[in-house]
Order: C-alpha cells, then structure tokens, then sequence
C-alpha cells in the first residue's frame, strides 16, 4: 500500500467515530455502530474503570486525531513510497480505554506490520476498529497481528507500563530498537488568578479516567498560602468519580490511612489535598507543593522532567485539555514517528 491509502483508510475511521457521535445518517453502516455501542459497554464489564462516559471520551479524542489535516501532519514523517516492512511489536497498557492507539496508528501509517500484545484489561474496543480498518482497507489484513502468549517474530518493540514492567521490558526486549515507557504523571501550575472556567475545567484533568492516565493532573504547584476553597467548589460537579466502587475503595482506603497516621489533608469528600514532593499522587489524592516566584517553578520543572508527562496551566497546555492530546503528542517526548522511520 502507498502511504496516502493508509491515510485515507484511517481517516475513514475518523468520519464513522464522529457520525457516531454526531448521530448523522449511517450511510449503510447501522449494524457497525450498533456494534460500537455495545462494545463500549462490554468493556465496563471487563473493566470496571470503564465507565461509559470516559471510554465514549477516549474514542471522540481519536477521532479528532484522524482528521485528514491531523492525519498529514503525522504522515509527513513517513515516505511516500512503499519500503521493506518490519514487523513492531506494540506492547499496550490498559489503564484508559485503547491508550495504545496512537502506537498502532503511527506503525501502520509507517508501512511496517503492528504485532499487539493487548493488556487483559483493555481487550474489547481496539480488536472492533482494526477490524473495521480493515473492512475500509483489506490490504491492511497482512500489516496487523496479534500475540497470544509469548512475543516472537518482531524486529522492534513499543511497551509502555509502570516503571517495574519496564524495567522488565528492557531487560527481555534490551536488544531490539526499543521504546519502552515508564511512569509519569502530570502537573497543573497555578497562579491564584485562575478564573472560574478554568478550575472546573481542570477538574477534567484531575478526574477523567478516574486520574488512572499518565496526562492526569496528580500534582499543583501553588503559590505560597494559596487556599484551595476555589478550586473545591469548582470540582465540586465531578463528585460522581464516587459512584464507581473502585474510585470510591481508593478513596476510603487512602483516608484512612491518613487519619490513622495523624497526616494533615484537605477533603471534600471525593478529593483528598495534600502536600507532599512526590508528583504521582494515588487515586483521589491530589499532591501540592507551594513556590514563591516563577523561577521556583522553572527550576520545578527542570529537577523532575523525566517524571512528568505535561503540565497544565496558563503559560502551558490549556486547562481541560490534558486528556486531548494533538496527534504529534508523542509520549514521554521520544518521537514515535522518528523512530520507526529510523528501522
């Protein structure tokens, strides 16, 4: 296949992900969105962190990713003409409905083969649009395949998991030009003169995916005697993330510790805030550390940029908008493109 027919495959994926959402005419495709509204509450059941609303969110991001604009700029890595393929094996976490997307996309629009191994805990939805990619593009069908058991026959590798697993990555998969991710979490930095919108909509930063994404806010940077009654009220409507059990278990269980331990916190019921130096905060706790200039903050950033992921804030991503990366986002900063250009 030529590049621009992959391009244009994916970018059909693009169009049926928003007239799904956009509820426009099927055209002749009822049966398949039938299909995709199903599978989204299949994966709830496989997984209890999937609620509806955020694995809806998920598949609405990348269909905004495989708009035909979006889709050229990544393309414009790759050459045009057809070159020998290798086979990559893409190694998925399962912490946000289909987070290892973007490494399949960037593959295949490369010309190699994709060999996946998915995480049992996010197996439902990405098998649906490979399917469906293929039904737009059969010549797709010999670029995509999936591992059962053991990873064998590839000539790189993409993994992403927590710093333990990649350390285990690294050391079976050391000798394979390699990609392979660690924990990051991301920060918000915070002036004081936020307005209103902007704190509910750092609220979607914070809550989405229940904080369970390495793009989640875990960690504010404050100015000093910042008082955090604003930033309670304004998230004050994503108090339903207490309605999951799992959201809710980690709550009562991180309380109670900190009571037990005498530790001081913040809390309004669904948010525990709490000063600490570390930047990945557990599920429903939000770290804090106070600055006093704006050169604090720089050196911050610097000290611990392996660590985060992105950062929020006026001068940086826009609030409610760390959940929605462009498609040229690449993770942890290593340019997947380049990399996959570079077999």
């Amino acid at each position: 296949m030529q590049l621009q027919q992959r391009i244009n495959a994916f970018i059909k994926i693009g169009k049926f992900i928003n007239e799904h959402y956009e509820s426009t005419d099927a055209k002749g495709e009822e049966n398949l969105h039938l299909g995709l509204t199903e599978l989204v509450k299949v994966a709830l059941v496989y997984n209890g962190w999937f609620i509806e609303q955020f694995t809806n969110n998920a598949i609405q991001n990348i269909g905004k990713m495989l708009a035909k604009e979006e889709l050229e700029k990544l393309a414009a890595y790759f050459p045009s003409e057809n070159k020998s393929s290798k086979t990559v094996a893409v190694i998925c976490a399962g912490n946000i409905p289909m987070v290892c997307f973007h490494d399949v996309l960037c593959v295949l629009l490369s010309g190699n083969t994709v060999l996946i191994k998915m995480s049992s805990d996010d197996n439902v939805l990405l098998p649906f649009f490979l399917k469906l990619l293929v039904h737009y593009e059969p010549g797709f069908d010999e670029y995509i395949r999936l591992a059962d058991g053991k990873l064998t026959g590839f000539d790189a590798i993409i993994a992403t998991g927590s710093n333990n697993s990649a350390d285990q990555f690294s050391h079976y998969f050391g000798k394979y030009p390699n990609v392979i991710r660690r924990n990051r979490s991301s920060l918000a930095v915070i002036t004081g003169k936020e307005t209103r919108g902007e704190l509910e909509a750092l609220g979607k930063d914070i809550f989405y995916y229940f904080g369970l994404g390495c793009r989640n806010v875990s960690k504010l940077l404050v100015p000093k005697d910042y008082k955090f009654d604003s930033l309670f009220e304004c998230v004050f409507s994503f108090g339903y993330v207490l309605d999951n059990k799992k959201y809710a278990n980690n709550y009562e269980y991180n309380r109670t510790i900190y009571l037990m331990g005498n530790e001081k916190f913040l809390d309004n019921n669904f948010l525990m805030i709490k000063a600490d130096n570390q930047i990945h905060a557990p599920i429903s706790v939000m770290y804090y550390e106070s600055y006093e200039s704006d050169e604090d903050v720089t050196e911050y950033l610097l000290n611990n940029a392996k660590e985060i992921q992105c950062v929020v804030g006026t001068n940086y991503i826009p609030f409610g908008n760390s959940q929605s990366p462009v498609i040229t986002d690449f993770a942890d900063g290593v340019n997947t493109a380049k990399f996959l250009v570079d077999l």
